[in-house]
């Protein structure tokens, strides 16, 4: 059974890119070289010992750091994981090319959602996500590359959909998972804070997002601090 990414319709355009990582996973020159890179030019040195990990909903839903192929081996074993929901969508580094030839491995479903970390969440994405969530096949994993940032936001938006508060949302960013809330992704926050006060209790939260979501007003309110956001793009280095 292969890993799967084509099985959900695709978000809105990206900026063209390189579309896979340029080596034969088949090959032991080709394996060393994409751990090489995952190791040193994708920061995973750092998530080898680092897991990220969180239980989101048990036996549903767990999220985590970009795994290595032996923790997303662990996560399948451990909490029977049977789809990947890639936060990251699909990228030209050594962490993307052995998560795919690992998953496919496993037999795991692997679903592409790339999202930003930097700003608002766009409407379709987010309906994307739920769409995702509703027509997966549990238990799921989700990450992004911390598994702060990208993985908090998706994890928030499955708790508002399971009849959660946004308070509970904004729980699944915080410092516990190295977010940080004063610095440019702090606009994820503020997404969850936006649907408190302008329809929480009035509208479920897809129902908003639908119908109500102004992503431009989110984005012309929003507004990060110079000093956490250097710590967070410049001294850790968040994508």
């Amino acid at each position: 059974m292969n890993a799967k990414s084509d099985r959900y319709p695709p978000g809105p355009p990206k900026r063209e890119k390189p579309r896979a990582f340029a080596a034969d996973l088949a090959t032991l020159r080709g394996r060393a070289k994409a751990w090489s890179h995952s190791l040193l030019a994708d920061h995973a040195l750092f998530r080898v010992l680092w897991r990220n990990f969180a239980v989101v909903a048990p036996g549903l839903l767990y999220r985590s750091n970009h795994p290595t192929p032996w923790q997303l081996a662990q996560a399948a074993r451990r909490h029977g994981i049977r789809t990947v929901i890639n936060l990251r969508g699909e990228t030209a580094n050594g962490s993307d090319a052995l998560s795919r030839a690992t998953a496919a491995r496993l037999g795991l479903t692997l679903i592409d959602m790339p999202f930003g970390s930097r700003r608002a969440p766009h409407r379709d994405r987010i309906l994307r996500l739920a769409e995702i969530y509703r027509t997966m096949t549990p238990p799921a994993l989700l990450h992004c590359k911390s598994g702060a940032d990208r993985t908090g936001l998706a994890a928030g938006v499955y708790v508002l959909m399971q009849g959660g508060s946004s308070a509970e949302a904004l729980a699944q960013l915080s410092w516990r998972y190295l977010h940080v809330s004063a610095s440019k992704t702090g606009v994820l926050d503020a997404f969850f804070a936006y649907y408190a006060r302008a329809a929480e209790g009035r509208l479920s939260f897809l129902d908003w997002v639908r119908t109500e979501y102004d992503e431009a007003a989110l984005r012309g309110a929003f507004h990060a601090g110079r000093l956490a956001s250097f710590l967070n793009d410049q001294v850790l280095r968040r994508e």
